[in-house]
C-alpha cells in the first residue's frame, strides 16, 4: 500500500472547517476513502463522502508532494451530486 502524501490546508480551507463544524479527520477519512471522486479540471478533485446522511465534499489539489485541501462542505443535496 503506497502512503497517503502529506495533506495540507490552505487558510480558507480550515476557516470554511472551523465554521461548518467539519474536522480535519472527516476531510482525511474522505480524501484517503473517498465514496465517490469527481474531477473538477486538471488539477482540482472533489472527494465525496456518504457521513450522517449527507454528503461531505472536499475540494483539494493533487500536488507532486501533498494533497492540498481548498474547501470542504457537508450537503444535504445527495441526488444533486451523485445524481
Amino acid at each position: 500500500m503506497v502512503p497517503m502524501k502529506t495533506i495540507m490546508f490552505i487558510q480558507h480551507a480550515s476557516d470554511r472547517l472551523k465554521e461548518r463544524g467539519i474536522s480535519p479527520e472527516a476531510v482525511e477519512e474522505t480524501i484517503g476513502n473517498p465514496d465517490y471522486l469527481d474531477f473538477g479540471d486538471e488539477k482540482r478533485r472533489v472527494a465525496q463522502k456518504l457521513m450522517g446522511g449527507k454528503l461531505l465534499r472536499v475540494i483539494y489539489e493533487d500536488e507532486e508532494d501533498a494533497i492540498v485541501v481548498i474547501s470542504a462542505y457537508s450537503t444535504s443535496k445527495i441526488q444533486k451530486y451523485l445524481g
